[in-house]
């Protein structure tokens, strides 16, 4: 079969796709896969409920049952849930939002895909754009959706030892700097997948820098704030027409709804707009009606303040207790947890690279993500930290996060006893 350049970018390996068949078949098979790898949220009971409960609702509702499945939505998505979203964040945030200023997408991975390319890539006058991530590592699901090569810069961060084993990401202000190629800058809060959380005075600057050049300062929150609000720390939400805010259902509880949200400044949302009938028709509705009356109630925000924040935080707690006694004596660090559902746990000298810990990991039944695949955009191919990291999740019943935290902490160590280091 002869591939067009964009059939061979897109059929190739990349992280995503590693990550995803991991995810798909492990949920999918026999079970005996621990999954600690992927982004698949929890299942909560209460959110279960509230999902359960409103399903039935439509269900029971012809005339909803209708709209969910049997209507097209505009390219825009779906009218209702867009009107009653911007009262809900005028109300609590004072945006001044009008429904022309949100757009749903078919999941967050399709507005990046959307977004990214609409500001980067070749332009008129025949240069080429890039996005600038001031923070790597940073999420996977970037680094594979430019249409061009050479579509990402990034920026090392600035480490910040803490109290032994925690460290923390900063972003290197002394050496950020927006050259005339850039189109946008990009950043995740919380952090996918160190679980950093910028703080409101990095974002401001960042903003502030991303208005004085002239350009958007797209700020992913699919684990943030407002809603499901993963965030563990003081964080405010953030929105101002240079910023285009990306947030999701899926970390609620409705990955499966594929549900991605764009709030930004009306000229955005209509080329986004544009975008979306051309590939897709319209958006699916099924995220939107489920959400619908949680939205229109402002209880979207009190089930993530109340159920879904407190219940991450517990795991995250109980989940490094658990590392640090697997990995006693070994020279391991982990960001400070400050949100999403991951850890990110570094080794420093690691004997082996991320991905062979992954593939020894995989064999043992328990998946993690190999950290290199998180570094878009970094030009020091050289820089050894990228291959000492690795990213798990701690959203599986507690008894097998135990059992695969024991696992991990095994092959860490013998990575290190076979070198004879870290011990």
């Amino acid at each position: 079969m002869r591939l067009s350049a964009f059939g061979k970018k897109f059929s190739g390996n990349s992280g995503i796709l590693q990550l995803m068949e991991d995810l798909g078949n492990a949920l999918a098979g026999p079970g005996d896969m621990i999954m600690m790898g992927g982004g698949n949220p929890a299942h909560i009971p209460e959110v279960e409920a509230a999902m359960k409960k409103r399903l039935c609702a439509i269900v029971d509702s012809p005339s909803e049952t209708r709209r969910m499945i049997g209507i097209y939505d505009p390219p825009q998505g779906e009218k209702a849930f867009i009107a009653e979203l911007a009262c809900l964040l005028n109300r609590r945030f004072d945006w001044h939002l009008k429904p022309e200023n949100i757009a749903l997408t078919n999941g967050s991975q399709s507005a990046f895909f959307l977004l990214f390319n609409m500001f980067a890539g070749p332009d008129a006058e025949g240069g080429q754009k890039k996005i600038l991530l001031p923070l790597a590592p940073e999420y996977i699901g970037y680094a594979d959706v430019g249409l061009v090569p050479d579509f990402f810069t990034a920026l090392k961060p600035r480490i910040e030892f803490l109290r032994r084993p925690f460290f923390k990401y900063r972003v290197d202000f002394q050496h950020l700097t927006l050259s005339p190629d850039i189109a946008a800058l990009c950043v995740s809060r919380p952090t996918n997948p160190t679980g950093n959380v910028l703080t409101d005075g990095e974002i401001l600057t960042l903003d502030g820098l991303a208005k004085e050049a002239g350009i958007p300062l797209i700020l992913d929150s699919a684990y943030g704030t407002p809603f499901p609000d993963i965030i563990f720390t003081e964080a405010q939400p953030f929105w101002n027409e240079n910023i285009i805010l990306c947030m999701s259902l899926s970390k609620l509880g409705l990955p499966a709804a594929r549900t991605g949200i764009v709030i930004a400044r009306e000229d955005v949302i209509q080329t986004l707009s544009r975008m979306n009938a051309v590939m897709n028709l319209a958006t699916g509705s099924f995220g939107a009606m489920m959400a619908l009356d949680m939205v229109r109630t402002g209880e979207i925000l009190s089930l993530s303040q109340s159920v879904v924040k407190p219940y991450y935080r517990e795991r995250a707690a109980q989940a490094v207790a658990l590392f640090e006694k697997a990995l006693t004596g070994t020279d391991y660090f982990i960001h400070k947890p400050e949100g999403a559902i991951f850890l990110w746990l570094w080794f420093r000298n690691l004997p082996i690279s991320s991905q062979t810990l992954y593939e020894r990991l995989k064999a043992r039944g328990v998946l993690v993500v190999p950290g290199h695949h998180f570094f878009p955009g970094i030009q020091d191919a050289a820089w050894p930290h990228c291959q000492e990291c690795i990213r798990v999740t701690y959203g599986q019943a507690p008894s097998l996060v135990e059992k695969g935290i024991g696992i991990i902490g095994e092959e860490v160590r013998r990575a290190y006893e076979e070198n004879g280091s870290g011990l």
